[in-house]
């Protein structure tokens, strides 16, 4: 290659890296322009630390894990909800799902299901709902269950099925009460504007854009209905920023990247306008709390 070809080819790499560093400047600047599309306060329920990641001192960089949840019939007996980041909830059915663009079509045939499933992934924007009816209905299942499988356990003394799933249940409710996240996704569209006039609470509703894909469930009759799995966020990790790292320091995150028992810190969320979330201030907890 000839010298001057060597120039120009380095000198237009180098271009490409300053316009793309300065049109990602320029997407924080305005994402960041005031106001704020909401500015939530969530804990380390809903934010957790890296699991088992190096010490924090000793990090170049720390991100927090956005958890979430939905209500989904096919829940687990003793998991309160599907899995955290991930799932099929009741209300992603589909008139929701054309709504969002698919085509649900008629899957009760094997042909017609492969078609539906067969459509690629969407993006919309995701409405989440922070310690609202979703997580109360939550909270109530699982008291339901621990008060159940109690009553079965005291029928059947000495039996260690019965006091095995009594006490898992009773696990599984004070991790409901104390450890897992408060917030569920409850609503998806393709409009922001219109779910914020929908969900006016900018508090307790965060909208995100988030994957949505076809999925399939059987209705209490045994029918196959069209429905939607809610995959991911586009923004699943919260970058720290360095000045607020010297409060979680003290932290570790737990084998599931959950607290033992209650949170530690709570996290100031401002959430922009092109509806990225950034960290505004992180503050520890009483341990009372």
């Amino acid at each position: 290659m000839r010298p001057w070809a060597r120039q120009h080819t380095l000198g237009l790499g180098v271009a490409i890296i300053v316009v793309t560093n300065a049109v990602a400047l320029a997407g924080v600047w305005w994402n960041r322009q005031p106001p704020a599309d909401s500015s939530p306060t969530l804990s380390e329920r809903e934010l957790s630390l890296p699991w088992r990641g190096p010490r924090l001192r000793e990090n170049s960089g720390l991100a927090l894990d956005l958890r979430w949840r939905v209500i989904d019939r096919e829940s687990a007996e003793f998991g309160n909800s599907v899995p955290f980041n991930s799932g099929t909830p009741q209300w992603l059915d589909a008139g929701r799902m054309a709504a969002l663009g698919f085509a649900p079509g008629e899957v009760a045939t094997d042909a017609g299901r492969r078609r539906y499933l067969k459509q690629l992934p969407r993006e919309a924007v995701l409405v989440l709902e922070l310690a609202g009816p979703a997580w109360e209905y939550a909270l109530a299942r699982a008291r339901d269950d621990a008060a159940r499988h109690a009553a079965a356990a005291a029928a059947n003394p000495g039996s260690k099925e019965f006091a095995g799933r009594a006490k898992r249940a009773q696990d599984a409710l004070i991790r409901e009460e104390s450890g897992n996240s408060r917030l569920f996704v409850v609503d998806a569209g393709r409009d922001p504007e219109a779910l914020r006039r929908q969900y006016p609470d900018r508090s307790r509703f965060l909208l995100l854009h988030g994957i949505v894909r076809p999925a399939v469930r059987d209705s209490d009759n045994g029918q196959t209905l069209a429905a939607g799995r809610i995959g991911n966020f586009r923004s699943i990790r919260v970058q720290v920023p360095h000045a607020q790292r010297t409060t979680l320091e003290p932290f570790e995150s737990g084998p599931t990247g959950q607290p033992a028992a209650g949170s530690r810190y709570e996290v100031s969320l401002a959430i922009g306008r092109r509806l990225e979330p950034w960290i505004v201030a992180v503050s520890p907890l009483p341990k009372d709390r």
